[in-house]
């Protein structure tokens, strides 16, 4: 049953039974950890919002708890970032009053274009320190920062400049691939032609690898105009918000294609990650705590930048792949180089290096001895790659589940507790915050091992999300309607009689691929505007490297004759143009009908299964069976997925 003891007696159940037993005094407990302006003295409050806020009385700011307060007690002098890019070969490293500095300085020039509290900032940046400069210095002034990922094309980016209105946007000229350089500001420029919310300033990274023209008037020189503020030591003090005010909006896919903007407050959020670092991944100040992730991901927000910066840590921020800069053997030279205690990464990472490099044959060269732990999050964690990793590294390998929606894990195996027995594909269990049930479609529990639909009873834990941004009804449509009491994590899944969690699928039309969410919907759109297509589906299919990719399916219009691969191709760069080159769009499969209902809902998760191998039903409300049969075949003509084995 369990594969591996634990080393040592867990607190785990103690320290849960003591939350559940008094949630919100365990909740100010930890807030005595932060640096507050006027501290907490009611943890929460269930009137507020759609299911209550917590600290709603207490004033701070998020800033000054990640940056000021170690400069000030006694960490001046560590090195908060190390910046290691094997894509460009640079490497710098920053001490906290280093940080501070350059902070302080991105801050004045916000400040210069009118930035202010509660004001939105929009910051599309690759991996460079810059990214977290720029996501702190919002902070910093109480403005509220929208980070976006560096490979979402102009569509994408101009739907979040839409919906979060940003006063300044922070950019990069380019980013940098393996093979390739990206350049940002054509698609920044056309995202902001098309949008009908221009900003007042976008103050750009020039990078040497590709410098952009500026825009007179409207973009300025980031570095310039950072060091003339750093020449004239000008001060930029932390400005005091509301623990419930929103630290930042951070875009996830949503089911229409339209995005959700996650809000995140400042107070619960800081208690929250601070707990974590120690409870979770058992870090102390001072050590080296890797996330190799994308400051566009919440994984980059909470474990690039906050958690690590709120602990006293040290973060590494990595511009680089886990395979081809140069090699299998990179993930190691960090951890050598760097002295890294806990990496924590998505199973993609170790599946592409597992792949590359089966043996571990790079491993040797370089000594891993200063790592603790390995972490894997934002998809399923297969048994084969956490078996792998362990036999390689010998090293705990620990599965956790959490969500862009709750910045922090739901469900978890907490080393700093005392690490619990292991169960291959199992993230464990619920961390304290979190109370898990599993119910039926009609709401009601399933007795333990039943499949059934994974939510969690409100109120959220600190850290989660309160709302979507100017989304109120969405939010609650979204995540309370179906089941009243509760939040829908839109996971499907079992808990066991030992409380262990199992994550099985998604519930809605987002799939995970490579451990980024991206919505076929989204896609859908793409194909559909193509004057060829009649009407498409795409859905998520099992795949060994990225954990699941997306396939279209295509019926053409009437009296289209059309190449088979020349449409595709024209169907893959209009996804690539609108989505970017992260939702690795590259099957578009071309049939002669769809399965529907009877209803006309196309039957997406039957396909899906057909396409995995999995076992199916017939579904009783399908129209014609026959389509199937048609569908199978169109699989096994191109040998697209289990049938190409």
């Amino acid at each position: 049953m369990n594969d591996q003891n634990p080393e040592i007696q867990s607190r785990y159940h103690d320290v849960y039974s003591s939350w559940k037993r008094d949630p919100e005094s365990f909740w100010l407990e930890c807030a005595r950890d932060i640096d507050w302006v006027s501290a907490p003295v009611n943890a929460f409050d269930k009137s507020m919002g759609a299911y209550g806020r917590w600290f709603p009385d207490a004033t701070c700011n998020t800033c000054y708890n990640a940056v000021d307060r170690h400069v000030e007690n006694g960490r001046a002098d560590q090195v908060a970032i190390i910046y290691d890019s094997p894509v460009t070969g640079a490497k710098r490293t920053y001490t906290y009053a280093e940080l501070k500095q350059e902070v302080e300085a991105l801050a004045a020039v916000l400040r210069d274009h009118g930035v202010e509290k509660g004001d939105r900032v929009l910051i599309y940046m690759p991996m460079v320190p810059e990214a977290v400069f720029a996501m702190l210095a919002s902070a910093r002034l109480g403005a509220i920062h929208s980070v976006v990922f560096g490979g979402f094309a102009a569509h994408e980016l101009q739907t979040r400049i839409e919906d979060s209105n940003p006063k300044v946007i922070v950019a990069a000229s380019c980013g940098i691939e393996p093979s390739r350089i990206v350049p940002y500001k054509p698609m920044l420029d056309a995202a902001i032609e098309h949008s009908s919310k221009k900003p007042d300033a976008c103050i750009i990274l020039q990078r040497e690898q590709h410098p952009c023209d500026l825009i007179d008037g409207r973009d300025f020189d980031m570095a310039a105009d950072v060091a003339a503020h750093k020449s004239a030591g000008t001060q930029v003090p932390c400005t005091t918000v509301k623990a419930t005010d929103p630290l930042y909006i951070l875009y996830t896919s949503g089911t229409t294609g339209q995005p959700k903007g996650v809000v995140r407050d400042n107070g619960g959020h800081m208690v929250a990650l601070n707990w974590t670092m120690g409870a979770i991944y058992g870090v102390e100040p001072g050590e080296v705590y890797w996330a190799a992730s994308d400051v566009g991901w919440v994984v980059g927000h909470s474990y690039i930048v906050y958690g690590p910066l709120l602990k006293g840590c040290t973060t590494i921020v990595f511009e680089g792949k886990p395979v081809g800069t140069p090699d299998p053997g990179t993930f190691w030279r960090v951890i050598d180089e760097h002295k890294v205690v806990a990496l924590f990464t998505a199973p993609t990472a170790f599946r592409a290096i597992k792949k590359e490099d089966p043996e571990a044959t790079y491993l040797p060269k370089y000594d891993i001895s200063s790592l603790r732990t390995l972490f894997l999050a934002g998809e399923r964690a297969d048994p084969d790659t956490i078996i792998w990793a362990r036999e390689k590294l010998s090293v705990p390998v620990i599965d956790h589940w959490w969500q862009t929606e709750t910045a922090w894990t739901i469900a978890g195996n907490p080393v700093g507790l005392g690490a619990l027995p292991v169960k291959l594909g199992s993230p464990t269990v619920a961390m304290p915050g979190y109370d898990i049930q599993v119910l039926d479609d009609a709401g009601h529990e399933v007795p333990a091992g039943t499949l059934g639909n994974i939510v969690v009873k409100l109120p959220l834990a600190p850290g989660n999300l309160p709302t979507l941004w100017n989304a109120d009804e969405r939010f609650k449509d979204a995540y309370l309607a179906e089941f009243p009491g509760y939040y829908k994590t839109a996971d499907a899944g079992i808990v066991d009689e030992d409380g262990y969690v199992f994550v099985m699928s998604r519930t809605d039309d987002i799939i995970n691929v490579a451990g980024h969410r991206l919505s076929t919907g989204a896609m859908e759109e793409v194909l559909a505007a193509h004057k060829d297509v009649a009407e498409c589906a795409v859905i998520g299919i099992a795949d060994a490297l990225k954990g699941q990719t997306p396939l279209g399916l295509v019926v053409l219009k009437s009296g289209a004759d059309r190449d088979e691969m020349e449409l595709e191709k024209e169907l893959i760069a209009a996804v690539r143009g609108e989505i970017g080159p992260v939702a690795a769009f590259r099957t578009a499969l071309i049939v002669q009908r769809l399965p529907k209902t009877r209803s006309g809902k196309i039957l997406r998760g039957t396909i899906q299964k057909i396409a995995d191998g999995m076992e199916w039903k017939m579904p009783a409300t399908i129209d014609d069976p026959a389509i199937l049969e048609e569908i199978t075949a169109a699989l096994a003509r191109r040998k697209i997925g289990a049938t190409a084995a």
